[in-house]
């Protein structure tokens, strides 16, 4: 199948098909964690909808990155995999321990987008990374292949102006937009935010506190409100 009718068919905010892609990428994670230099996969989860950085990626380019029209057609996962294809390969891994709620104080400015972790800095770099359309009103869909739970998801948008194509993410370039509340246990865990005011392309930021350890995932989804 060609890249991008891969990335049609299991865009991640489509409802449609969304179970097979899901058994589909708990399979190929699970088995590419067996290749020679790919990591140790570890059994997490990611936003699935809308599409984090490394998520998208590995849904669009995971099963052919050695494709040489990645360059052109996606430079920003182009560019990622030439950087450290682990990035793509355990997207279900971009976690850290007891940060303990200090996530600002203990993440930099422009490097949000790779929760602070050396090994995934290609998701920080600012570019054209495909987006997915959203409205004011959208849905965020985590997948977790450990059924971990959530203590609270923290929702963030860059704030209007702010260019995902030229500036890398820090705090200041963002909205608090809403802070759920407790998720029991659950592979699939999906809630609603509402926004006003955005338009043209943006980031989400969303910060997953799981519960069963002081445990921290962090990432960026690329939209477009419509």
């Amino acid at each position: 199948m060609h890249p991008h009718e891969s990335h049609r068919a299991a865009r991640p905010h489509r409802a449609a098909g969304r179970r097979p892609v899901l058994v589909l990428a708990t399979l190929l994670a699970m088995a590419v964690s067996l290749l020679p230099g790919a990591g140790p996969a570890q059994a997490h989860g990611t936003i699935v909808s809308p599409a984090t950085r490394a998520y998208h990626c590995w849904q669009a380019w995971g099963t052919q990155h050695t494709n040489p029209a990645m360059q052109q057609e996606d430079p920003m996962c182009w560019q990622a995999f030439q950087a450290n294809p682990d990035t793509m390969w355990n997207w279900m891994s971009a976690l850290r321990d007891g940060l303990a709620g200090q996530f600002q104080a203990k993440t930099p400015d422009g490097q949000l987008c790779s929760n602070g972790l050396t090994r995934n800095d290609s998701l920080n770099q600012p570019g054209a990374w495909k987006t997915s359309t959203i409205g004011g009103n959208f849905a965020v869909q985590l997948y977790d292949q450990a059924s971990h739970g959530a203590d609270y998801f923290r929702v963030y948008v860059s704030k209007q102006g702010y260019d995902p194509a030229t500036q890398k993410l820090g705090w200041g370039n963002l909205d608090f937009i809403t802070q759920t509340g407790k998720y029991a246990p659950a592979q699939n865990i999906s809630f609603n935010v509402s926004t006003s005011g955005y338009t043209g392309n943006h980031i989400v930021f969303v910060i997953w506190q799981a519960s069963h350890q002081d445990q921290t995932y962090m990432w960026c989804s690329d939209v477009t409100f419509a």
